[in-house]
């Protein structure tokens, strides 16, 4: 053990522990979820980040020496680099507006650089976690710009699978682009169209929301570091805040920009609350898209049947043969999820009082849980179901041919009220309007044939 203090009092701390007693307390006093933030790798990685540019901007304002900086530097590149991200304890869900979590960060880059010194861990006379490592700085701008910074490389992610998803279902659409079937409105036959032109509506919603997404993390490139405790930048140096904006650009790749009025900034959680909004936005739309997967291939032999999803598992423990649709099942699950954190970040944005929101952390875990699981859900979706597909043709050629609703692609060829008498007879005997056409002579076979191609009934383009 190491003997380390703070201003409640001194505790030891384990020898081999890259983080201190900062973070020892946190362990102790925030034992909620048992998940810690180092579940959140994008985040530990932002941190990092955020204390490197700091680093550089502090040394080229002469606040920092060289060998210092150079060791911070090299430990937050270690940490970049997936290492140390077990020392990340402190659990997602604390109280302090996210100080715990930058505490863990200064702790663990300061008894890392102190080793890259050639000191001991918690020989903080050298290189100190709050005099050096969080330099110019304040929990109240590194946590929310990390938060920034980690919501946008998970975007990115989002996207990528997004986009895998929607070129699976695009893939599908042209694939049944000549498979005609009935369309549904309130679950009632309506008129003709191709499963084509269904599986194309999947696609193009995603393609919307992805734009959606991009736009909601262009108001999340905005960060207020440099604002310190609430804003007026107490204890930065002049020119520190566009100067370590710059930093961070350079490093993470982003186009950031420093807020125009840090104060609000630092307080006013909106841009959180509308990207949990479009997070929930892809949510909803997923699910339901989800539930038509789910609603056209049930049966096999007593439902919809209209096309076949990849048996993936055994669907009973007493029913042989019985195969569920449990892709389609867990994204709904997803969805069910992610409706829930946004009213969880709704909630924590409100609550916030005067010149700081002190409930970022659910609102960063809440974010973070909806990104990376609808990444996850969307990647899931597009490989194990969508890819693998099938339609009835034949079932569904039927269900058009014995259904009333082809009577109104017929109307302008036979008439109104030719129209209503043969659905009104194929109602009352059961017979299919196809069949009923023939019988009156309103339409010759070879006729009635054509216009029930897809070509003619629907556009498919």
């Amino acid at each position: 053990m190491r003997r380390e203090h703070d201003l409640i009092g001194e505790r030891n701390v384990p020898n081999d522990a890259y983080y201190g007693i900062h973070t020892l307390r946190a362990l102790e006093n925030f034992a909620i979820s048992g998940t810690s933030i180092s579940i959140y790798p994008d985040l530990v990685v932002a941190l990092a980040c955020v204390k490197q540019a700091a680093a550089l901007s502090n040394n080229e304002l002469g606040l920092l020496d060289g060998a210092r900086t150079q060791a911070i530097l090299l430990a937050c590149e270690e940490i970049r680099e997936g290492k140390l991200l077990d020392e990340f304890v402190v659990d997602v869900i604390q109280g302090g507006a996210g100080t715990s979590t930058n505490m863990n960060a200064n702790e663990v880059i300061a008894n890392r650089a102190l080793e890259l010194l050639g000191h001991a861990r918690g020989e903080y006379q050298y290189l100190h976690p709050l005099e050096h490592v969080n330099l110019s700085q304040s929990t109240n701008d590194v946590y929310p710009s990390a938060v920034n910074i980690a919501a946008q490389f998970g975007i990115k992610k989002l996207i990528a699978a997004m986009a895998e998803l929607r070129e699976a279902f695009a893939a599908k659409a042209e694939e049944f682009v000549d498979v005609l079937k009935i369309g549904r409105t309130q679950l009632q036959d309506a008129v003709p169209m191709t499963l084509g032109q269904e599986f194309s509506t999947y696609a193009v919603m995603l393609g919307e929301d992805e734009e959606r997404l991009r736009e909601a993390a262009m108001l999340i490139a905005e960060i207020n570091l440099g604002a310190t405790a609430i804003g007026t930048g107490i204890n930065a140096p002049p020119g520190y805040a566009a100067l370590v904006c710059q930093y961070l650009s350079d490093i993470t790749g982003l186009r950031l920009i420093t807020a125009p009025n840090l104060v609000e900034a630092t307080q006013d959680a909106g841009a959180f609350v509308q990207l949990s909004g479009v997070l929930k936005r892809v949510a909803v739309k997923l699910s339901k898209t989800c539930n038509d997967l789910r609603l056209l291939s049930s049966g096999p032999r007593a439902g919809f049947g209209e096309i076949n999803l990849s048996p993936m598992q055994t669907g009973s423990s007493i029913m042989p043969g019985k195969v569920n649709p449990v892709i389609p099942e867990v994204m709904n699950q997803i969805a069910f999820e992610v409706i829930g954190n946004d009213v969880t970040v709704s909630f924590a944005a409100e609550a916030g009082q005067l010149q700081l929101n002190a409930f970022e952390p659910i609102i960063a875990h809440s974010i973070f849980k909806s990104i990376n699981h609808l990444t996850h859900g969307c990647l899931t979706l597009a490989e194990r179901c969508v890819k693998g597909i099938s339609a009835n043709r034949e079932h569904l050629r039927h269900n058009v041919e014995h259904s009333i609703g082809i009577v109104t692609a017929l109307n302008p060829f036979i008439g109104y009220a030719s129209a209503t008498e043969v659905a009104q007879e194929a109602l009352a005997s059961g017979k299919s309007v196809y069949a009923v056409v023939l019988e009156k002579g309103l339409l010759s076979k070879e006729q009635l044939d054509a216009l029930l191609q897809p070509g003619t009934l629907v556009q498919t383009r």
